[in-house]
Parts: structure tokens; sequence; C-alpha cells
């Protein structure tokens, strides 16, 4: 494509020179020229075209089913958008179904609460700092929520053997719990009115933790489908 170009402008500025150099020949060779330079334009319209009506790349079936499963617990959501769970299950990878991918959530979950336990460190300065008094209202969210994602954090696990282990119900509720104490973070600013550091780590926790329970939910609609079985299940035929 690029060369087409370059063939296009480099035959225009030759014609442009040989033109002023020699006006009474030019036009003699001035049909031969425009014919030449016809031939190039017609010939980069029909690369152009025929790379617009190429088909799309197909998706694989990790993709149709992470496409499926957003368009299904996003689309009706109050909570996150379609647009939120391709973004977080974009990684999901092998998934075979619906409880795989809540698992993908819980395991982004627990990186989330992770990295903003290290956040929050770093902004008490480590094991604390003497703060300001005007500071003294944010000091205070910052360790509140240092103890709420602390307890995200340990019951990581639990959430994790829950959902793998199918026992949906001991997952959900773990789930819940997490995303109220992000709920509970964020609000803590509200109430102290004291700006808040943590907005996009507690959005995207509270977001994490009910795109997880939509997941399972909707697995359990499901009930046993082949097309949507979990790679955990691997009992017999």
């Amino acid at each position: 494509m690029q060369s087409i170009f370059q063939h296009l402008t480099c035959s225009s500025a030759i014609f442009d020179t040989y033109t002023r150099r020699n006006p009474s020949q030019a036009m003699a060779s001035f049909s031969c020229s425009s014919s030449s330079v016809m031939s190039v334009i017609l010939l980069l319209f029909s690369v152009l075209l025929a790379a617009a009506e190429a088909p799309a790349p197909a998706r694989s079936a990790s993709d149709q089913i992470i496409l499926a499963a957003c368009k299904t617990v996003g689309g009706g959501s109050t909570y996150f958008d379609v647009t939120f769970c391709l973004g977080a299950l974009g990684s999901a990878g092998s998934a075979a179904g619906y409880q795989d991918l809540a698992a993908v959530a819980v395991d982004l979950l627990a990186t989330n609460a992770t990295s903003t336990e290290a956040k929050i460190d770093r902004l008490l300065g480590g094991s604390g700092v003497k703060v300001k008094p005007g500071d003294a209202a944010l000091a205070r969210c910052l360790r509140w929520c240092r103890s709420l994602y602390g307890g995200i954090v340990d019951d990581g696990p639990a959430s994790t053997a829950a959902v793998k282990g199918g026992r949906f119900g001991e997952a959900t509720a773990i789930l819940e719990k997490a995303a109220a104490a992000a709920k509970e973070c964020e609000g803590g600013f509200e109430k102290s009115k004291a700006a808040s550091p943590l907005t996009a780590e507690d959005d995207d926790a509270f977001k994490l933790a009910k795109l997880a329970v939509a997941l399972l939910r909707f697995d359990e609609k499901l009930d046993i489908s082949p097309r949507f079985t979990s790679s955990f299940d691997h009992s017999p035929s």
C-alpha cells in the first residue's frame, strides 16, 4: 500500500519537473502520464475496496463465550456494563463457561484488594505517619479502608475454593460482603468530606464482586448446558 502512494507521489513530482523544463513537450506526453497516474489510482482503489470487504477474523470459542456472557449479565445490570465485563474478562484465556469466568473475576478481585492494601500503606507511610490536623479525617478513612480490604484479601482463598467447588451460595455470600466493603470504604470518605484517593479501586472492587456474583447466578440458571460446561467439572458423562 505504501509503495503505491510513493509511486503516485513520485510520478506527480517527475511530471511537474518535466513540465517546467520542457513545456513544449510536456503536453505531448500529458495523455500518457495521465493514463499512468489513472492506472495507479484505479489500482489503489481496488486494493482499498478489497481490504474493506475482507471478512473480520473469526472469534475463538473462548472469546465467543466471554462476549455472550458479558452481554447476558452486563446488559441488564445496574452495577456494571458490558464494556466493564469485557475488559475484565478479556484475560480469561481458555474459559469454558460462566463458572470459569466467575473464577477469573474472583482472582481479579483478590489482585485488586492486594494492590489497594499496598497503595493505602504507601499513603499512610508504611507503619503510619503523623498527619496534620486537616488530614486526620483522611488518615482515619484510609486506616478503615485498610481493614476492609484486608478482609477481602483474607476471604479470597475461601471464595476461590467455593467457586471451583461449585458451592455458589457460599461464594456469593463472600462476594457480596466484598462488594459491601468496597462501597463502605468509599462511603467513609464521603461522610468525612475527605477527597478519596481510592475511588477507582473501590469502583473496580465493587464491580468485580458483582460481576462474579452475576456469573454464578446465571450459571445456576443454566443448570446443565454442553456449550457452557465448566472446566472445573470433571464428572464422567
